[in-house]
């Protein structure tokens, strides 16, 4: 590809264009209630506790209790001046104006009779417990207001929404409610000083970063942000960031990762990242395979470079999405040193590299103070496809270290007779393992002197690791047993 070249387009002419929503059970709808009245029939503790929520989101709550002993948290509310309780049983007349009516009915007939009275005046009703008779249901909520997160299994696990509630707490920080009100109180003087498309995202994008800081805005902060209000000198230029996929499986990608594949214009990944970690990635992101696996054909990386340059230049922000990480074998040093020389701004996000997640996999410490004192991560071959000509073997057949080959499967026999020229035990422990973290993965376990014949079992056309060391006996061990 050479400058100037029209970027190709990766949806080919004929094929169906990728759904960018799935299927939903229902349609999270978010009601504003400020103001406005609702009411909500029975004084339970069930009752209170859906009375309390639309008390929060700034109803006027009105609680037709009947004849009821009005329960702990339902007095608690009254008191507080919260709710206004009536104890007559509910009318007709109780529709009237109302943006929302919610009931406690102890029976079908009390719960249908309710829901009928709500549709016949037009009003959005829910029977607690009773999702029969609801038009609508209450989720798990995330409260960083004015960020609200809603959570539903359309009634079919509320404890599985409970435990991803848990897991959305944590990706949020309790300051994100600080930053919103900062978003909201800056949308007219954006709107006024910038201009529609590249220049507003650019400056969202920079307030998200530091938004996700887990710090509240304070004055330094919020003068950066206002500072950024000033359109920039060179309104066309994006921004390039290396991001490490990790191994495949997803849930081991960073939080810092994730946010840069949410925030992507596009996406340039490699063969190797799975299709897990690309679901995780923002749906309006152009999506390129820019493919590099040895022994195969391959995208070249000046192509590549080029591709990052054009699409930068043209003000995107550009994930450069790898496997593994990307200091670890992964080139990024040669990508860096192009878009820095073409004035593109590059910053990287670290992934887990493969040598980790073999190692939490198999449940080894790679530095075994038993074992190894030090860990060494070898590459298998050089660009031409052998080893490469210059590793110091003398100090790779180190016994006391660990020592990783990546993409080293078609170079296994020459590795093992290398170690054991070198002086390295032949009977020194070896694992090999394909596809590590995921559905497909393979594991071997022997020593050195039988590393081909590992190879030959697991095979090389998936990603493969060789780890050599003493810290891999117990494995080895159980193996023999096994095969005993």
């Amino acid at each position: 590809m050479t400058s100037g070249t029209r970027v190709p387009d990766t949806a080919p002419a004929g094929r169906k264009r990728p759904e960018r929503m799935q299927p939903l059970a229902v349609l999270p709808i978010f009601l504003p209630l400020n103001g406005r009245k609702a009411i909500v029939s029975g004084g339970t503790e069930a009752a209170a506790w859906k009375a309390e929520l639309l008390a929060a989101a700034g109803a006027d709550v009105a609680v037709l209790a009947g004849q009821q002993v009005l329960s702990g948290d339902m007095r608690a509310l009254l008191e507080e001046g919260r709710v206004r309780v009536h104890h007559r049983p509910w009318g007709l007349v109780d529709f009237d104006g109302i943006a929302v009516a919610i009931a406690d009915a102890e029976t079908d007939e009390a719960a249908r009779t309710f829901a009928c009275a709500a549709r016949m005046a037009g009003v959005p009703v829910n029977i607690i417990d009773k999702p029969a008779f609801c038009q609508f249901q209450f989720g798990t909520i995330v409260n960083r207001s004015p960020v609200v997160v809603g959570i539903s299994t359309d009634g079919a696990a509320p404890i599985l929404g409970q435990a991803i509630r848990r897991r959305v707490e944590t990706l949020l920080p309790p300051s994100l409610k600080d930053w919103a009100g900062l978003a909201r109180s800056l949308r007219d003087t954006v709107a006024e000083k910038l201009n529609p498309g590249p220049q507003r995202r650019a400056f969202w994008e920079r307030f998200v970063d530091r938004a996700f800081g887990g710090q509240s805005p304070d004055a330094a902060s919020v003068a950066d942000i206002r500072d950024d209000l000033s359109p920039p000198q060179h309104a066309g230029s994006g921004r390039v960031t290396l991001v490490g996929a990790g191994p495949g499986d997803a849930e081991l990608l960073t939080l810092k990762a994730m946010r840069a594949l949410q925030s992507a214009d596009v996406i340039l990944f490699d063969d190797l990242v799975s299709d897990e970690v690309l679901e995780l990635a923002r749906r309006e992101a152009k999506r390129m395979l820019v493919g590099k696996r040895g022994g195969r054909e391959s995208c070249k990386q000046d192509d590549i470079n080029r591709i990052m340059l054009t699409f930068a230049r043209q003000g995107k922000r550009v994930v450069r999405l790898k496997s593994g990480d990307p200091a670890v074998f992964g080139r990024a040093g040669e990508e860096i040193a192009f878009l820095e020389r073409h004035g593109i701004a590059v910053d990287m996000v670290p992934g887990i590299t493969a040598a980790s997640a073999m190692a939490s996999r198999l449940g080894v410490s790679l530095t075994h103070r038993d074992h190894a004192q030090s860990v060494r991560f070898v590459t298998g071959h050089s660009r031409h496809g052998a080893l490469p000509a210059d590793l110091d073997w003398r100090a790779i057949a180190d016994p006391r270290t660990t020592t990783i080959f990546y993409m080293g499967g078609r170079t296994a026999g020459e590795i093992s007779t290398r170690l054991q020229e070198h002086g390295l035990d032949p009977r020194t422990p070896v694992a090999i393992c394909s596809s590590v973290s995921r559905a497909s993965e393979k594991r071997w376990f022997g020593t050195v002197t039988e590393m081909a014949h590992g190879i030959g079992e697991i095979g090389y056309d998936e990603p493969v690791l060789i780890a050599v060391g003493g810290v891999f006996a117990r494995q080895e061990q159980q193996a023999v047993a096994l095969s005993a």
